[in-house]
């Protein structure tokens, strides 16, 4: 079995923490996992795992072929990308993690992109903040759809170049006084007002929950939702199906305009804009794959049609 191999190994056991998953993640068995690890510690000489009856992490020494193996991984997948392409015809893996409540605009950023450059396949993850920045600094994702305040936020010297996309509008969406064809815009409502709501938000640690929190404490309201959720899926549905009502960015409320029976009204008083932005990881050579992306991303009509969805008024 090749080193690379193994290294590959050691990073899904790293990215799973646990053997099983990891080696299921593989393809593999966990026997054949664990074997691998203990090869690769045989030939550097040191412990890599915490070995217990469960996974425990990785010794100091494994933190630091951890690092190595992620370097090496990644500049062996850009040589094949860079051996596979050319500067017209990028080939290869583009690894894209998302906020939730942005799925929607990258979404229709990568079948954009599939669409002018055939030989690029998009793998597009839901993640959090925290996990999206974890993601580019382990060079498992190659780009990154999030808050422009989080990402990167007071480091000096920054770790990310940021792209800057769109800007996020909020909704009160609930289901409308009467039967229409299709989700109808309503006129817009102080966010005190919606405060007193039976409301579905997001749980806690989401960020976006903690800006929808700040623009309430700002309304002078504090706000104690009868339901809560991880999933931007399940406010929609929450508010389909129940006698509750939910606030989403105008992204995902352009996502169940086709929704009858439901209205949503512009937030107001105070105005809330949330900037969102491409970032990817600062003084790395980027892929051909990776080029082709922030040229998109980057372009005139692309951005005027994300800050077209991002309102939430397309279609309306």
């Amino acid at each position: 079995m090749s080193s690379l191999a193994s290294l590959r190994y050691l990073l899904a056991l790293n990215e799973h923490r646990h053997f099983g998953r990891a080696a299921q993640a593989c393809h593999i068995t966990q026997p054949a996992l664990s074997n691998a690890l203990k090869a690769l510690e045989e030939e550097f000489g040191t412990p890599i795992v915490k070995r217990g009856r469960t996974y425990a992490g990785l010794t100091p020494e494994g933190e630091r072929v951890l690092v190595t193996a992620q370097r090496m991984l990644h500049e062996q997948a850009l040589l094949m990308q860079d051996l596979a392409s050319t500067a017209e015809r990028p080939q290869g893996r583009l690894s894209l993690g998302v906020v939730p409540t942005a799925v929607p605009i990258a979404t229709r950023f990568a079948a954009q992109l599939q669409a002018r450059h055939p030989g690029i396949a998009p793998v597009l993850r839901s993640m959090s903040s925290r996990e999206i920045e974890e993601g580019l600094d382990n060079l498992s994702l190659d780009l990154g759809l999030g808050f422009a305040e989080r990402l990167d936020a007071g480091k000096a010297p920054p770790r990310f170049e940021l792209l800057p996309q769109y800007t996020e509008h909020y909704f009160l969406v609930r289901r409308a006084g009467r039967p229409a064809p299709q989700l109808s815009l309503g006129a817009p409502m102080p966010w005190a007002q919606a405060g007193s709501l039976r409301l579905c938000l997001l749980t806690p640690e989401m960020h976006n929950r903690s800006l929808v929190d700040s623009a309430f404490e700002r309304a002078g309201v504090q706000v104690r939702p009868v339901m809560e959720t991880d999933s931007v899926l399940t406010l929609a549905l929450a508010v389909q199906a129940g006698d509750v009502a939910s606030v989403l960015p105008g992204a995902l409320v352009g996502a169940v305009r086709s929704q009858g029976e439901l209205e949503a009204l512009p937030l107001v008083e105070p105005e809330m804009l949330t900037p969102l932005v491409f970032a990817s990881l600062a003084q790395s050579r980027p892929s051909r794959v990776l080029q082709a992306a922030l040229a998109l991303a980057a372009d005139e009509q692309w951005l005027a049609q994300a800050a077209a969805h991002s309102g939430g008024l397309q279609g309306l």
